[in-house]
């Protein structure tokens, strides 16, 4: 590769979460839905796409806008958001994205003669009588689709949507809430053959399913593999990403396993209590590039679930078709650790939390209360191609973290900090050891270079930046000598 890839993997400017990968005629394609920086609810702007040579996967290109959501005859105002899609390449050769307005219920297709083009509207799906798919009496309530054909060329809707009580509530009537359902289409793509089935369980229906604790909440994504179908969806617990496995595309499904968690919830033993991070929805799917499997999944920013970034990790595929779940770091997509040398941005940290932890950035976790936590954001407004996201309020007991460095004697580090604060910063490449260096601070609202002379390391590790002192400061980028 020409250069490293971090997590995110694309500028730090750009929002996109659910991304779905893909790789058409040897690029990387990526489809997600499309947030805003400081966004006021998921998924404000319209679908872009981003695309990367399957050689290179630090050479990420700006495809740009690939559907206007004003070409859809649902959409009657520009405030109205489309959630996460997905793409499949038709028999005829042509790419169909497959989306949702908000809570509208109703599955729309656009069509385009390439990957990332213009997609121009089709229709909606919908019954050979012409009823809208999700509106018949047993239908289910349509959400986060994926879309697969088959080697046969038969085609298939994966969809549901399982909510917690309270947006139960505000649902009700409007299609069922039972888990992940598949259903047949015929091959206009967009006229259903065979009406929805229940495939995954959602909470509340899992008992002896072989589910209980990861039941579906929504996120549908599929791939075959090896003859398997793998449905991977965000379980009930939000954070994860599981997969289930069956022989048939519409089942029955068995569970699989969590493959990713954004916090590293359940990785190794960790809970919620330990989260490594700040955590809320989790959405994406996995690919297969030159013979290594990557999960593609999202991270929140800015103290809440409405400025949602896209990362991907590495995945490993045993003998016996299992998934092991791994853990979030920076260097996700790179070709093994970051050189231990040379200036890091701030914004590629996996692990961050305050003296009391971590949390959740659930919307519905309305009184709780991120203003002495840490967190990441941007200088400058939305899309703006500013390189400047940093972790800001970094208060008493914050810990920064980033994983990991292949470090060749490691010696000195300097920080690029601001803020107003006095106290100390200490490096560690293990929080349960002593540190590695330290470094005294005092500032009164102004930017500093701050210089941490280390122990020699060398090795393959993590790195640490703890706080301890007054006041709070924001974490800009550091450099390794």
């Amino acid at each position: 590769m020409k250069k490293q890839a971090y997590n995110p993997y694309l500028p730090s400017y750009e929002y996109v979460p659910d991304g779905e990968p893909y790789v058409f005629n040897d690029r990387v394609y990526i489809y997600g839905s499309h947030d805003r920086f400081n966004g006021k609810t998921f998924c404000m702007n319209n679908y872009i796409s981003w695309s990367a040579p399957i050689d290179d996967l630090t050479d990420w290109r700006y495809e740009g806008v690939i559907f206007d959501k004003k070409k859809d005859p649902i959409c009657k105002r520009d405030s109205m958001n489309m959630y996460a899609p997905d793409v499949v390449q038709g028999e005829d050769g042509k790419y169909y994205l497959y989306y949702f307005f908000s809570f509208t219920g109703i599955m729309s297709v656009a069509v385009c003669d390439t990957p990332a083009g213009e997609y121009q509207f089709l229709g909606h799906v919908r019954y050979q009588d012409n009823t809208l798919l999700g509106k018949k009496k047993g239908d289910p309530f349509l959400f986060d689709p994926a879309i697969f054909m088959d080697d046969d060329k038969r085609v298939y809707l994966y969809t549901g949507f399982s909510p917690k009580p309270l947006t139960r509530l505000f649902l009700t009537g409007r299609g069922k809430l039972e888990g992940g359902y598949i259903c047949e289409l015929q091959n206009d793509m967009v006229t259903v053959k065979t009406p929805p089935v229940l495939a995954l369980p959602g909470k509340g229906i899992s008992k002896n399913t072989g589910f209980e604790g990861h039941e579906f909440f929504e996120g549908s994504s599929i791939r075959k593999i090896n003859g398997k179908y793998y449905y991977i969806y965000s379980s009930d617990k939000n954070h994860e990403l599981c997969y289930s496995v069956s022989d048939t595309p519409v089942g029955p499904y068995q569970y699989g396993g969590t493959i990713i968690s954004n916090a590293d919830i359940g990785y190794q033993g960790i809970t919620k209590d330990q989260a490594t991070t700040y955590y809320g929805n989790n959405h994406g799917g996995i690919v297969k590039i030159k013979n290594q499997w990557y999960v593609f999944h999202h991270r929140q920013t800015n103290r809440h679930e409405y400025s949602r970034q896209t990362c991907a990790e590495k995945i490993y595929l045993d003998e016996n078709g299992h998934f092991q779940q791994v853990e979030v770091t920076s260097c996700g997509l790179n070709n093994g650790p970051l050189i231990g040398k040379g200036v890091y941005s701030t914004h590629i940290s996996c692990n961050l939390y305050s003296k009391k932890g971590a949390g959740s950035y659930s919307p519905l976790l309305i009184f709780k209360s991120y203003r002495t936590h840490p967190y990441l954001t941007q200088t400058g407004k939305d899309r703006e191609n500013n390189p400047d996201q940093y972790v800001a309020n970094i208060r008493d007991g914050a810990v920064v973290g980033f994983k990991y460095f292949q470090f060749d004697s490691l010696q000195e580090i300097n920080l690029l900090v601001c803020g107003k604060a006095k106290g100390q910063i200490t490096a560690y490449v293990n929080l349960e050891e002593e540190p590695i260096g330290f470094v005294e601070l005092d500032l009164n609202n102004q930017t500093m270079n701050l210089k941490i002379k280390t122990s020699n390391i060398s090795g393959t590790y993590p790195l640490y930046f703890k706080y301890i002192g007054r006041g709070s400061l924001d974490f800009k980028s550091f450099e390794i000598i």
